[in-house]
């Protein structure tokens, strides 16, 4: 007897040997050991401009005397409601098609260059053109991984000044299994990226929940290990098999 107990021990010590090297295996972005991440500097505005991309969806207005007809048009003077800005999309080639100039490219410029660009165009047409840009609808999101160790999602950044906090809000806040102390924001500057850990479980965290996430920006909470769940989901499976074996054998060595 006290050699199947002693068997079946070892059988078990194997099992956790083996599968033990696989827990937590779905985790990311581990740093290692002496390696650091920024913990101070930690920037709270984007590093660039924001920048029209493809499919952005953005609206214009055009008017002659440094916009003095839209002024007139919005205060009634002239007796005519104002109109909406009309809205045009980005198109996959980065051109937006407007009425009069034709063609424009509008891509990987910011809305001052692109409205610049627009004066620059209309001032053919109109005396002292004035040209206002609108970004309606962004393209640009962040990825953000609340915590859960496999879970992710894509959020789109409705607008150019979205914080930290509402990055997180959007994904339904950092999961139970989230460390709130270890959130790395890795932000990409030319083709690196750099990694920024900030602790958002104290009070002086609160510094960091209004900054501007930036297009592109990865938000990875850190999970806090799970052994013992994850040991018991991976080896439990494997202790049954080999259980029902043992006692197979048990039987037949009768």
């Amino acid at each position: 007897m006290t050699s199947k107990c002693s068997s079946y021990l070892l059988l078990v010590f194997v099992t956790f040997i083996l599968f033990g090297c696989g827990l937590n295996s779905n985790l990311m972005f581990k740093t290692p050991k002496g390696e650091s991440v920024i913990t101070d500097s930690i920037p709270m505005i984007p590093s660039s401009e924001y920048k029209i991309s493809i499919n952005d969806k953005i609206s214009l207005k055009i008017g002659p005397n440094n916009g003095g007809k839209i002024i007139e048009a919005a205060s009634g003077i002239t007796g005519n409601p104002s109109s909406d800005a009309t809205e045009y999309t980005v198109r996959a080639n980065g051109k937006v098609e407007l009425p009069v100039v034709g063609s424009v490219l509008a891509k990987d410029l910011t809305i001052e260059q692109f409205e610049d660009t627009l004066v620059q165009l209309f001032s053919t047409q109109y005396k002292e053109p004035f040209v206002q840009v609108r970004v309606e609808v962004t393209n640009q999101r962040v990825i953000i991984f609340p915590g859960g160790g496999g879970d992710a999602q894509v959020i789109q950044l409705t607008d150019a000044n979205m914080t930290l906090m509402e990055v997180i809000a959007s994904a339904g806040g950092i999961s139970e299994r989230g460390k709130a102390n270890t959130v790395k924001l890795i932000r990409k500057y030319g083709d690196q990226r750099k990694i920024y850990q900030i602790d958002l479980s104290k009070v002086e965290g609160l510094k960091y929940v209004d900054m501007i996430v930036q297009a592109n920006d990865y938000i990875y909470v850190e999970p806090s290990d799970d052994l013992a769940k994850e040991l018991i989901n991976e080896v439990a499976p494997v202790l049954a098999i080999l259980s029902n074996l043992l006692i197979l054998f048990t039987v037949l060595t009768k």
